[in-house]
C-alpha cells in the first residue's frame, strides 16, 4: 500500500496539506470574526482538503497491476474518486451560497476586519504556490516546454491534455486563489462603504464558483469512466505507422484513456509477400516507438492481409514528434 501512495499525484498531495491547514486557519477566523465571506472561504478550502486527499488515494491507487479479476486493471479508479469527490465539493459549494444569501437579505456587520484580511492574503499566497505547482505538474505531463513566467500560459493551454487529478488541483487552487482575491474585496467594501451585503455577495460568488468546478470534473471524469478514446493521439499514431511502407492500412485503431493512462489496439493490414520474421520485426518496432509515449500502459496489435480497400483517413493524420 505504502508503494502505491509514493506514485500518487504529487500536486494533490500538497494541495491536501496546503488546503488542511488553510481551512483551520479559516476556521479559527471565522470563530472569531463572524464574517460570512471567511465562512466561505472555510468551506472551499476544507472541500478542496478533502477533495484532493481523495485523488492523491484515487491516483495511487490507479496504479495497481491488473490481475486475474481485473484484467483490464484499475486506471479508472481515478475517474470513480473523482466522481466521489465533486460530491463533497458541491455539499460545501451549496453551503457557501446558502449563508451568503442569507447575509444578503440580513447583512450583518462583522468584527476583526484585519484579522480575516491577515488570513486570506496569506491563504491566498499559499493557493498561489499550490497553483504555481500544478502548472508545472501540467507542463510536465504534457510535454511543453516552458520557464519561469511562461509557465503560467503554457499550463492554461495544455490543461485539457493534464492527467484527471493535476487537472482537478488546478482548477480548484485556480478557483481559491481567485475566491480569497473576492472575499477581501467584499471585507473591504463591507468595511470602508457600508455595504454589508458585499460579504454575502462574496460568498455567493466562490460558490457558484466552486459549482462551476464541480460541473467541469463530473463531465471530464464521466467520460473517463465511460472509457474516451483520444482522436488526436489516434491521428498521431496512424502517421507513425504508416511511415512505414509494409503497413498498407489500417483497419481499426483505439487510443482509450484508462484513468491517467491509455491503452493502445489496432489491426493493421499488411503487404502479404512479406517474410512472418519481417512482419515480427515491423509489430516490435511499433510497439516500442508507442510505448515509450508518455501515459501508454500497453499495447495490442494484430495483423491482416491487405484487402484492398482503404478503411484509414490518412489526411488527419499528424506525425508523432
Amino acid at each position: 500500500m505504502m508503494s502505491l501512495l509514493r506514485r500518487g499525484n504529487k500536486s494533490a498531495g500538497i494541495a491536501a496539506i496546503v488546503n488542511l491547514i488553510i481551512s483551520l486557519i479559516k476556521g479559527a477566523a471565522f470563530m472569531f470574526t463572524g464574517n460570512v465571506a471567511m465562512f466561505a472561504e472555510t468551506m472551499h478550502s476544507l472541500g478542496d482538503a478533502a477533495n484532493q486527499l481523495f485523488v492523491f488515494v484515487g491516483s495511487a491507487l490507479s496504479k495497481k497491476r491488473p490481475n486475474d479479476r481485473y484484467p483490464n486493471g484499475f486506471g479508472r479508479v481515478v475517474n470513480l474518486v473523482l466522481l466521489f469527490a465533486v460530491i463533497i465539493v458541491g455539499i460545501m459549494s451549496y453551503e457557501a451560497i446558502k449563508e451568503g444569501i442569507h447575509h444578503i437579505f440580513q447583512p450583518t456587520e462583522s468584527k476583526g476586519i484585519w484579522i480575516s484580511i491577515s488570513v486570506l492574503t496569506a491563504a491566498v499566497i499559499l493557493e498561489a504556490f499550490v497553483m504555481f505547482k500544478a502548472m508545472k505538474e501540467v507542463i510536465h505531463e504534457t510535454n511543453a516546454e516552458a520557464k519561469g513566467l511562461s509557465i503560467i500560459p503554457k499550463s492554461f493551454a495544455n490543461l485539457s491534455k493534464a492527467k484527471p487529478a493535476t487537472k482537478l488541483v488546478f482548477m480548484e487552487d485556480l478557483v481559491a486563489t481567485l475566491g480569497g482575491v473576492i472575499a477581501i474585496i467584499g471585507i473591504l467594501l463591507s468595511f470602508y462603504v457600508g455595504f454589508h451585503a458585499a460579504e454575502g455577495i462574496a460568498s455567493v460568488i466562490i460558490g457558484v464558483m466552486m459549482f462551476y468546478v464541480v460541473g467541469r470534473v463530473f463531465l471530464d471524469n464521466a467520460k473517463g469512466v465511460l472509457g474516451e478514446a483520444d482522436d488526436e493521439l489516434e491521428a498521431k499514431i496512424a502517421a507513425f505507422i504508416f511511415t512505414n511502407e509494409d503497413i498498407k492500412d489500417i483497419k481499426t485503431l483505439f487510443a482509450m484513456k484508462e484513468g491517467e493512462d491509455y491503452h493502445i489496439e489496432m489491426k493493421l493490414e499488411i503487404d502479404p509477400s512479406i517474410s512472418v520474421s519481417r512482419a515480427i520485426n515491423i509489430k516490435k518496432s511499433i510497439e516500442q516507438h508507442i510505448q515509450n509515449m508518455p501515459g501508454v500502459t500497453d499495447v495490442i496489435i494484430e495483423f491482416e492481409e491487405d484487402d484492398q480497400i482503404a478503411t484509414w483517413e490518412k489526411v488527419n493524420s499528424t506525425p508523432i514528434g
